[in-house]
């Protein structure tokens, strides 16, 4: 019988459900998500783990005796390991909460015996499954930035584990205050409270309606000058727009691109990595033209470039990520893989 690792995507509103094989394949590249029912509390939160498990087991021919071990990534940060601290995209209630604790008594109900449980910041484990598809067999480390309702980052040492620190507030980098003299625009108010000018504020969907306050302006006459829509429809509708060629959204992602490669340069003076994986929503396929995902990435690098060292210049490998939105379930389960083996 074989062996399966699980991989559980708590997000904001969705949850996500993966697996791995013992080789480290993944299972199946379908999306397995349901809605994470956070306004109803954690009790049900983690119901909806457990149910999203035994339907992506009951899809794939699967028996819960199969899983060998289960990874969980969810939002940090932490206020130690397996407990969650204020965190801007769940109920401020949640704080405190121990989802290790809950998840863990779960899924040992739900199998009839304990099954190991690692669980990390859901960026780092996104990290993990995108670093693995990235290098193949190669030993090289990777940074993931992935902007989305936040801005996810991580970096994947050359054994695939991602850095999380003593405090398992490593990589937290969407909170790193961006240097507002080179990007030339007003500190912005992050979702996370701070109003210094957070990373997050200037590359995440987060951001989008300060951009729009800041840039509508210059643009009297556009459709999103006029009344009628609430600022999160005006900022999701940019996307859109600007596969349309609209100038406003193009020039509210060049200002992203531009922060996210000034922010690539910081963290590769850090951590030095080989490769630089761009997840989100504005290089997916599916959403996006060539040309636009084009653009993007050719604007982070550009941004990049004058900040790095010269063998980063040349050496520096600015990729765009592969697994959508199934890179932090599958790096969750990744991990649980990764852990058995050191045991």
């Amino acid at each position: 019988m074989k062996k399966v690792f699980i991989g559980t995507d708590s997000g904001a509103t969705t949850s996500k459900i993966g697996g791995v094989t013992a080789d480290g394949r993944p299972v199946s590249l379908k999306l397995a998500q349901s809605s994470t029912n956070a306004q109803l509390g954690t009790k049900a939160v983690v119901a909806g783990w457990i149910e999203g498990v035994n339907r992506f087991l009951e899809e794939n021919r699967m028996v819960w005796d199969q899983v060998a071990g289960v990874g969980l990534a969810i939002p940090g940060p932490y206020q130690s390991y397996g407990v969650l601290d204020r965190t801007p995209n769940l109920p401020p209630s949640f704080a405190g909460w121990e989802f290790h604790a809950d998840y863990s008594r779960a899924l040992a109900e739900q199998a009839g015996r304990p099954i190991p449980l690692v669980a990390g910041n859901d960026g780092n484990y996104g990290g993990v499954g995108e670093a693995a598809r990235v290098r193949g067999d190669r030993k090289a480390s990777v940074i993931m930035l992935s902007p989305g309702s936040g801005l996810g980052a991580a970096y994947i040492d050359r054994t695939g584990f991602p850095l999380e620190g003593d405090m398992f507030c490593g990589m937290e980098a969407g909170h790193m205050p961006a240097p507002l003299h080179l990007l030339g625009l007003p500190a912005f108010t992050c979702g996370c409270g701070r109003d210094w000018g957070c990373f997050e504020a200037y590359t995440a969907i987060s951001g989008l309606p300060q951009f729009l306050d800041f840039l509508l302006p210059k643009y009297p006459g556009h459709e999103l000058a006029k009344p009628g829509l609430s600022p999160r429809e005006k900022a999701l509708s940019l996307r859109g727009l600007a596969q349309k060629g609209d100038l406003l959204a193009l020039e509210i992602f060049d200002f992203q691109a531009k922060a996210l490669g000034i922010h690539v340069a910081n963290l590769s003076i850090a951590l030095d990595a080989e490769f630089v994986v761009i997840g989100g929503g504005l290089i997916d396929p599916e959403s996006t033209t060539a040309e636009f995902r084009e653009q993007y990435l050719r604007g982070i690098r550009m941004a990049a470039e004058p900040w790095l060292y010269p063998v980063q210049r040349q050496m520096l490998k600015i990729v765009p990520a592969t697994l959508g939105e199934l890179s932090q379930a599958i790096g969750a389960a990744l991990v649980a893989l990764y852990t058995s083996k050191q045991a």
